[in-house]
């Protein structure tokens, strides 16, 4: 089981983006950015399978018995496809980006830091939905995200979603906590004690903190922040640093940190809270009355794919009930499939993940790419690019 997404950007591909990216108006989450991608045209129909396909993704979403005999979805999709799986784990979504540009893979699992990226730059082609079948049983809360598709144009197939969770040890955090103000205002409650996670995606956690306790910054979107608001979260997460015990990145070290108590208050995943559990650690994790922040990973098709047919053949498998249902309880998160709850081998999962509950994911803000020309639709600032937070989060952390 793989539970790390290293989530950094270089400056070169946030260039990248602002360059791609330019001022047009709409409507709707995604135009409202102003991005404008290449003029690139979907498929109209599928043709003959060309034997293989070539796949950049996290680890844990494509397994073919290699690390675990009974952990294996590739084998039985090259058996009835004829397309064989050559893939390649990546460790960050930066690596996602740069391996697309080669123009030697032809799908990408990607994360919401990078796939902005990779549609503003031509990388990504746009999806033709209706050469997924299983497509139509995607959850809702999942198509025409700010971070899969432009102006009404999915640019992929989602995969699945996850909420960044509040966690603490319940012995030792009193009260319980109902706000992310126990790792922000109050953390000096718990100095040395506190976990956040290590990222400059992270910031945005602070922003969405900032969104409701701070109104008269006026921020619409945790991604989208201009100077003002973006110094503001910075200096918040300044004074957080001498309260945080350890930034983390690879859960078994963040579950070894509440099982001993040096850490019990901070940023986790549901299923990291599940495995700690079991472990013996007294924990809760929840989404705080703020709201939180989270992932949803988009099976994308390179502009450049050589083997465009097996591509479409894989975004449908792997997003079909069984398949779909596999990965998610495999990697620890909710499926995309409305139809994969029936098919886990825990009848719990979706529960406990919420996966069917949109309710429940329109109180989390999905990772997104910070770009010049603000995600929330205003046209008279300019905002701070991802490549600044990456420069921030090397001040912040010291």
């Amino acid at each position: 089981m793989r539970l790390t997404r290293t989530l950094s950007a270089a400056a070169g591909a946030a260039a990248v983006l602002l360059t791609a990216a330019c001022g047009s108006s709409g409507s709707g989450s995604s135009s409202a950015t102003g991005l404008n991608p290449p003029d690139l045209k979907a498929p109209t129909k599928l043709g003959r399978t060309e034997g293989q396909v070539n796949l950049v993704a996290w680890a844990g979403y494509v397994e073919d018995g290699s690390n675990d005999p009974k952990v294996d979805w590739v084998g039985d999709f090259e058996k009835q496809t004829g397309c064989q799986v050559h893939s390649k784990v990546a460790a960050s979504s930066d690596e996602m980006v740069k391996l697309m540009k080669t123009g030697e893979y032809d799908v990408v699992s990607a994360s919401g830091d990078a796939s902005l990226r990779l549609i503003a730059s031509g990388d990504a082609a746009p999806v033709n939905t209706a050469l997924v079948p299983n497509y139509k049983d995607v959850f809702s809360g999942l198509k025409n995200g700010a971070w899969n598709s432009v102006k009404g144009q999915m640019y992929g197939i989602p995969h699945g979603r996850g909420a960044n969770l509040l966690m603490y040890n319940t012995e030792k955090v009193s009260p319980a906590p109902t706000s992310w103000s126990a790792v922000f205002n109050d953390a000096s409650k718990y100095r040395g004690h506190v976990t956040a996670y290590d990222s400059p995606i992270y910031i945005a956690d602070a922003a969405l903190y900032l969104k409701a306790t701070q109104p008269e910054l006026k921020i619409k979107d945790p991604y989208a922040l201009d100077q003002k608001q973006f110094d503001a979260a910075v200096a918040l997460l300044k004074k957080q640093n001498a309260n945080i015990g350890e930034y983390w990145s690879d859960y078994l070290k963040e579950i070894s940190a509440f099982k001993s108590g040096d850490s019990v208050v901070g940023t986790a995943w549901q299923v990291i809270a599940n495995l700690a559990a079991d472990e013996g650690a007294k924990v809760r994790a929840f989404v705080p009355k703020e709201g939180s922040t989270g992932w949803s990973d988009t099976w994308m098709v390179s502009a450049k794919a050589k083997h465009p047919n097996c591509a479409y053949k894989w975004l449908d498998w792997i997003v079909s009930p069984k398949v779909n249902a596999q990965v998610a309880e495999y990697f620890g998160e909710a499926p995309a499939n409305s139809k994969a709850c029936a098919k886990t081998s825990d009848k719990n999962f979706c529960a406990t993940y919420h996966a069917a509950e949109e309710g429940y994911w329109k109180h989390i803000a999905f990772w997104n790419t910070p770009i010049e020309q603000c995600l929330d639709g205003r046209k008279d600032v300019t905002c701070v690019p991802y490549a600044k937070w990456v420069q921030a989060w090397t001040e912040i952390k010291g």
